[in-house]
């Protein structure tokens, strides 16, 4: 899913680590109780991480493995906050989830992200007098308030929000993630419900928007024995709504594709080969200058690379350590 952390550095995201992207790393405390971060292999897999990896294997050692920092974006930063108001929205009784009552929830929920993700400040930092932040904070607000003619929260009563989910497949690959909504009808049939705000891909880019709500689906599945009744995505940057009613059968696909993934991701980590994938994504990329595409060299691998011999290789390369700390 697109979680609320997800493109903030330094934020808890859909892996379950306290440390930015992708931050599958052990964690340890120096003498000084200044924690230090330590290079680990991967030991399990979100959505939005192993669409970095399809995207661009480099990419993902990146983030996963050499957890390199990346800036703030005033887009993902405005869809953190959205999805926090539209979480808190239904802290409220029915009769007040209005949209009015959606729209004062932000300057609170700006506050709070500041104060939990001071990174983001750096934001408008060239902006003294608040010109583009009030710019930025409208087009927020325009978002709130066009999920109101998406859907009903005062016919909504969600049995989870911001549900933190994790499995672990008969292979012993660990799934996990963060899923924005969990309804659940009297029947007991289950929608998974995702909010994103831009705009809705063209029909032909519709399979690569559901992957990320089918491997939701697949956790739940595994997590509950049910197949969700139905996924939905809520563009808010279009108005639009896209629906999948999944079967038991997708769901099987997705873990086949998975576990291969996860197979590439294994090969890769014990290699120490990481091919780059040029797209034109890679204009949005904040590594370039470490990229070999773009005339850059990564920095040194710290995990242990296997020789063709079946040893390890690579001097001074970090031990991993077994397992994730508890974003991922």
């Amino acid at each position: 899913m697109e979680t609320s952390a997800e493109g903030v550095a330094g934020t808890v995201g859909d892996e379950g680590v306290a440390a930015g992207p992708g931050a599958e790393a052990a964690v340890r405390t120096g003498a000084v109780g200044v924690a230090e971060r330590v290079a680990a292999a991967p030991a399990s897999l979100s959505p939005s991480r192993a669409g970095d990896f399809m995207q661009c294997p480099l990419l993902y050692r990146f983030r996963v493995i050499d957890r390199l920092p990346e800036k703030p974006s005033e887009a993902a930063t405005r869809g953190t906050l959205v999805h926090s108001v539209l979480e808190r929205l239904f802290d409220a009784p029915a009769a007040e989830r209005t949209a009015p009552h959606a729209k004062s929830l932000i300057p609170g929920q700006w506050d709070r992200l500041r104060e939990t993700r001071p990174e983001v400040v750096e934001l408008f930092a060239d902006d003294p007098e608040g010109e583009r932040l009030a710019r930025w904070l409208g087009e927020a607000e325009r978002l709130v308030e066009r999920w109101f003619s998406l859907e009903d929260p005062t016919r909504l009563e969600p049995a989870e929000r911001e549900m933190f989910v994790e499995a672990e497949l008969d292979s012993g690959l660990k799934l996990r993630g963060i899923i924005d909504r969990v309804d659940v009808a009297p029947t007991g049939d289950v929608r998974i419900v995702d909010y994103k705000t831009g705009k809705a891909p063209r029909p032909e880019y519709a399979e690569g928007a559901l992957f990320q709500m089918k491997f939701y689906a697949l956790v739940v599945w595994r997590l509950k024995q049910v197949v969700p009744r139905r996924l939905q995505l809520v563009y808010l940057g279009s108005g639009d709504v896209l629906t999948y009613d999944p079967d038991l059968a997708d769901l099987e696909r997705v873990e086949r594709k998975l576990l291969a993934l996860w197979e590439a991701i294994r090969l890769a980590t014990e290699t120490g080969e990481w091919r780059p994938r040029p797209t034109k994504l890679c204009g949005w990329c904040d590594h370039q200058a470490v990229c070999p595409e773009f005339g850059g060299t990564p920095p040194p691998y710290p995990l242990p690379v296997r020789a063709p011999g079946g040893g390890t290789s690579g001097e001074g390369a970090a031990t991993a350590a077994d397992g994730d700390s508890t974003e991922g």
